[in-house]
């Protein structure tokens, strides 16, 4: 069971349009930054495999001063820039002990290779970066058109200008914000996800699933199909990513609407918590990627989050629970029921109860969401 924490920052992502200039300086500054990503990476490395010696990240971003004498190039950079750089090494580092302390596949830190750094963050607003209007100033950059369709909220802190696959620049606001509650609603909503439905509502409503990358599916296989041609041209390869991109834009801009309806509506929203991961490893071995395939296209873990962050600012709780048996146990008597899983229909021989499936499941997720807050699930009339 988990309950949606309050996050005291708020991001605003806004799309920016460097000149070619500004752009071949922005280029030059991940270049940058990556070089020095590898090379404090091959610093820890070097010095726990050859003097069994940990190298901290204090001892990496003292180092920064030194390597700007040997590596000029370096002082096109700012400053706090490059101390982000070292802390990424640092952060990479503490989940790589993390997963091997959890038992998981640790997976080593990996070097960088070109065009793979895409990304630079200015850690503290107004100190190598901030907004002038319609302009982004970029401390060794300049001033930057930037697309504000809408205004910040709250206090700067902290500023990321990333490179998209598709050649495109946003920069992306971190703030500190007051959240703003919305009137308390006592409606309460259960939601079973699936790959044939998006969602069934505990009320019986179904959400339609848009299946983006299936309808997408014919143009990425067109664009890959050029690409394997080029042998791996640059241009043919911004437009498999475009094709990416557009199918990832559209899902997110539904899972967004979605979720501030559903906000917007009920004072109580309770999920079902999933373990993709195993899901699709599981359904590789009986059924093949097919499957998996649609379970990655509907992007369950995206929903659950922007309904998650959502419900915590508008004060709304957010509640996700185990769903074993969600499926199989009967909504009104308790009974469970064995299913396969291609059976539709939960008709139950003990008290009767015909209804469809993932209806009932999402009744059963109510009730247990409900039950772990103290509260009961109002009676269903079927």
């Amino acid at each position: 069971m988990c309950y949606s924490t309050y996050m005291p920052n708020k991001c605003f992502k806004y799309r920016i349009y460097p000149t070619k200039a500004q752009e071949t300086l922005l280029n030059n500054c991940l270049e940058e930054c990556r070089w020095l990503y590898n090379h404090t990476l091959a610093t820890r490395k070097d010095a726990w495999e050859q003097e069994q010696r940990s190298v901290n990240w204090y001892q990496t971003k003292a180092a920064i001063p030194t390597l700007k004498m040997e590596r000029p190039s370096l002082s096109n950079v700012h400053s706090q820039v490059l101390q982000d750089v070292t802390m990424r090494v640092d952060l990479a580092y503490k989940a790589f002990f993390r997963r091997i302390k959890a038992g998981e596949d640790p997976g080593y830190p990996r070097f960088k290779g070109e065009g793979r750094y895409n990304s630079i963050t200015y850690p503290q607003y107004g100190n190598g970066a901030k907004l002038e209007e319609n302009r982004l100033v970029i401390s060794k950059i300049g001033a930057v058109r930037v697309k504000l369709p809408r205004e910040l909220c709250g206090k700067p802190k902290t500023v990321c200008i990333r490179r998209s696959s598709t050649g495109k620049w946003f920069a992306t606001f971190s703030c500190e914000y007051v959240p703003s509650p919305l009137p308390e609603e006592p409606k309460r909503i259960g939601i079973d996800v699936g790959t044939q439905t998006f969602a069934t509502l505990s009320t019986g409503e179904k959400i339609d699933n848009p299946r983006f990358f299936r309808k997408e599916q014919k143009a990425l296989a067109k664009a890959q199909r050029r690409l394997n041609k080029s042998k791996g041209q640059p241009k043919f390869r911004k437009v498999v990513s475009r094709v990416h991109e557009r199918i990832a834009n559209k899902r997110s801009d539904f899972a967004h609407k979605l979720s501030r309806q559903l906000v917007n509506t009920y004072g109580v929203i309770v999920f079902e918590k999933l373990d993709i991961k195993g899901m699709m490893s599981q359904h590789t071995v009986v059924f093949g990627n097919k499957l998996n395939k649609s379970i990655a296209d509907v992007a369950w873990h995206q929903f659950a989050q922007f309904v998650s962050y959502k419900a915590a600012d508008a004060g709304r709780i957010f509640l996700q629970v185990d769903p074993r048996n969600t499926s199989k146990r009967c909504s009104r008597c308790s009974s469970i029921v064995p299913k396969e899983l291609g059976d539709r229909i939960h008709d139950c021989p003990h008290c009767g109860l015909v209804l469809d499936r993932d209806h009932n499941a999402a009744i059963n997720i109510l009730a247990l969401g409900l039950q772990s807050i103290g509260l009961s699930v109002e009676a269903h009339a079927f």
